[in-house]
């Protein structure tokens, strides 16, 4: 009977987000917590234990587990009281594991350390030593650094965006890493591409990136190779080894694998300008949307939490203000301040405040006359993947034509489930505004009329000139329009 240790720590931060992370941010599970949290959802640490439950010659059980909503880098005392709870969890079962298995995202970051994942993959090999085989798995968006690269044994990642296969990922894990206890020996190789991406070419549907996805998953499913990725990295978490790239793993064949990861990186940079976003003034999606009949999406993908944003822009709904946008509104924005301001007024009560610009200086307070039409904990349920989320104390609140969903703390907006959840369908609405790049098209573009992706800004703008990054390499296009590529195949083995 083999032993599987399972853990496992995430969260994507934006570097130009100004408020740090504090652990309060994370949610944080223990031991068997791990396991019934995770029990039933769609997460990769679910798909993993489906694989190892299966195998009778497999015992696991899940040691830690750590997840917050992205936000901004995490403070230093943040991430010393996480790498330190992290490794307390860890260090007792030294010695008692045959493999280990991380859920890991990859676009972690914090003053103190810009590469925690590679931290956790270092310490936790010094801890087990060379013989203990750990496979990672990461997000597409991941930046899979040196260090993560040299300390685990393999990985793999995300193959869709947006993000549907978290399961099927710690699937692929668990099964690489009971190949490599099988006696596997895995070589990887990867290819890395000066180039930073958005925009709707990056839906593997639809977009060119799919094709790229679609050779890797051919490969994986001819067992030509035991994993594959490409990883286009966060444009938003500005680190070192920031940039878009292809791993291959093969058992023991860095051949194959050099070549394979050097076409998919060679294809990908042929298309650099086409996965550029096309972005559209917020005055100009206004004027057009003013004529429609609905419903009309606004995307403001420069405020996402999913990315890193806070969530407190009103860029869109202060300039629909000033117009006296005739349709009806549905819009989220993070305000604890606000929201408190709603729970002293009570259901049905009235108040005056502003609203924006409560966390990120880069927008102007707006005063709005609201009532209050709900409050509630903050608690629901991720429409995505059957997580809990946490938006702390939150009301729903109506001001004039705008009904709004105020927030104490910022939360994933990627799917619907911040309004149903508190009883808003947004098909009800003539505008909603969505902060989230890309969500799955049943949400929201299957049944809406038009989808306005907005140049409006913000910690995650695609507009990626007018971030200013600094600590990434350069040169990155587009942020360098004549950055060069020629592929370089790294390779690494723990054999």
């Amino acid at each position: 009977m083999k032993r599987i240790l399972i853990a496992g720590i995430s969260q994507e931060i934006s570097t130009f987000n100004p408020k740090l992370t504090e652990i309060d941010l994370f949610s944080i599970q223990r031991s068997d917590e791990v396991e019934k949290i995770n029990n039933g959802t769609g997460t990769a640490i679910a798909g993993a234990m489906k694989v190892f439950s299966g195998n009778k010659e497999i015992e696991y059980f899940t040691t830690y587990g750590a997840k917050a909503v992205s936000a901004g880098p995490m403070s230093a005392d943040c991430w010393n009281e996480l790498s330190a709870d992290f490794i307390d969890h860890l260090s007792p079962h030294v010695g008692e594991v045959d493999g280990i298995y991380f859920a890991l995202h990859g676009a972690m970051g914090g003053e103190s350390e810009l590469d925690p994942e590679g931290w956790v993959l270092e310490h936790t090999r010094q801890l087990f030593g060379e013989d203990v085989p750990i496979v990672f798995s990461l997000d597409l968006h991941g930046i899979l650094t040196t260090k993560m690269i040299e300390n685990g044994n393999a990985l793999t990642s995300y193959h869709t965006y947006p993000h549907v296969d978290l399961f099927d990922t710690g699937e692929r894990a668990a099964r690489l890493l009971l190949k490599i206890l099988d006696g596997a020996k895995p070589v990887t190789t990867r290819v890395r591409v000066p180039t930073l991406v958005r925009g709707n070419e990056l839906i593997t549907e639809t977009g060119c990136f799919g094709e790229q996805i679609k050779a890797i998953k051919a490969y994986e499913a001819n067992e030509e190779i035991l994993s594959g990725g490409f990883l286009i990295g966060n444009p938003f978490t500005d680190v070192p080894e920031l940039c878009s790239q292809a791993f291959i793993t093969t058992d023991d064949d860095s051949g194959k694998a050099s070549k394979i990861a050097a076409e998919l990186t060679t294809s990908f940079w042929a298309n650099r300008s086409k996965m550029q976003t096309s972005l559209v003034s917020i005055n100009e999606a206004i004027t057009k949307a003013t004529d429609m009949a609905g419903s009309i999406i606004f995307t403001d993908a420069a405020d996402a939490p999913s990315s890193g944003a806070p969530g407190d822009s009103n860029s869109i709904i202060s300039a629909m203000k000033d117009v006296k946008y005739p349709h009806t509104v549905l819009a989220p924005i993070t305000d604890a301040n606000a929201a408190s301001m709603a729970f002293e007024a009570g259901v049905n009560g009235t108040f005056k405040t502003t609203l924006g610009g409560s966390i990120d200086s880069r927008f102007t307070p707006e005063i709005f006359e609201c009532k209050v039409n709900l409050l509630s904990d903050g608690n629901y349920i991720l429409e995505s993947w059957g997580m809990p989320q946490y938006a702390g104390p939150t009301a729903v609140v109506t001001s004039k034509n705008f009904t709004i969903v105020i927030t104490s703390l910022p939360v994933s907006l990627l799917d619907r489930s911040l309004f149903l959840g508190h009883g808003l369908d947004p098909q009800r609405f003539h505008s909603i505004i969505v902060k989230s790049p890309h969500c799955q098209p049943r949400f929201f573009d299957d049944w809406a009329e038009h989808n306005f992706n907005v140049d409006a800004p913000g910690s995650t703008s695609a507009n990626l000139h007018s971030l200013g990054h600094t600590i990434c390499s350069r040169p990155m296009y587009p942020m360098d329009p004549d950055a060069e590529f020629t592929p370089l195949v790294e390779t690494y083995s723990r054999a």
